[in-house]
């Protein structure tokens, strides 16, 4: 099968990091494209970030059903940016990594906390937890004093940062699982479930391992109402989108 990994930033470290990453865990016959869309923000770091983000987004769904073949995509930003409207423009699954962090999050632990990047993010990440419904097993949300772009350009003392935050939801907050909230620190969830001891949750590797169970169980996204087809004359899974 085929996967793609769209990260909704143009930061071309973070997409090498998420490729190297799931060719780590994927099984030997998933194929895994990692890709940033041609244009949108560095990061995305507030609601406006997230919205220029979004038609690049919707661009790569298309393209990947129009040309690469693709079996299931994962949106790799905490925020899940367009995931709904991609949802709209496949017949494929397309899971968001927060979303599947959180259901992972649940089977690993009763309760867990979310740590995440700066304190902006902190009523975004609220309303993701609200809106998947997880709002009675989320314990916290944490945040940290650092940028996205910190885990690319100071990566050290940004980790660092994290393991000392993951240590106060375990220890102030009873988390008895961890969800990373930024892709950016996708690749470093073992080292830090190392240093704190407790289930530590990327949504990048449970976006991809459950990608390769819907697609091994033949379930992609249903189009009887909710998610289906844009209309016509806005799109069509046949016809290249000009998304602009």
């Amino acid at each position: 099968m085929r996967i793609k990994i769209i990260n909704p930033n143009t930061t071309q470290s973070f997409t090498d990091a998420l490729q190297k990453l799931a060719d780590k865990v994927a099984r030997p016959d998933t194929d895994i494209l990692a890709v940033s869309p041609a244009s949108g923000p560095a990061s995305i770091e507030s609601f406006y970030d997230e919205a220029l983000s979004v038609p690049g987004v919707l661009e790569e769904i298309a393209k990947g059903d129009r040309e690469e073949n693709i079996d299931a995509y994962v949106l790799a930003c905490f925020g899940d940016p367009g995931l709904y409207a991609a949802r709209e423009l496949t017949d494929k699954p397309v899971l968001g990594i927060a979303e599947a962090a959180f259901h992972m999050a649940v089977l690993s632990g009763a309760c867990f906390s979310v740590v995440t990047t700066a304190p902006r993010v902190r009523f975004m990440t609220e309303h993701l937890v609200s809106r998947y419904g997880f709002g009675e097993q989320c314990k916290k949300i944490r945040t940290t004093p650092m940028r996205v772009l910190d885990l690319a350009n100071s990566p050290d003392e940004a980790i660092a940062k994290v393991v000392a935050e993951c240590v106060r939801a375990r220890e102030e907050d009873h988390a008895e699982a961890i969800v990373l909230g930024c892709a950016g620190m996708s690749q470093y969830r073992e080292y830090i479930e190392q240093e704190i001891g407790i289930p530590v949750i990327d949504g990048t590797v449970a976006a991809v391992k459950l990608c390769e169970a819907m697609v091994d169980m033949k379930l992609g996204t249903s189009k009887v109402l909710t998610f289906n087809w844009p209309r016509p004359e806005m799109a069509h899974p046949g016809r290249q989108l000009n998304i602009a």
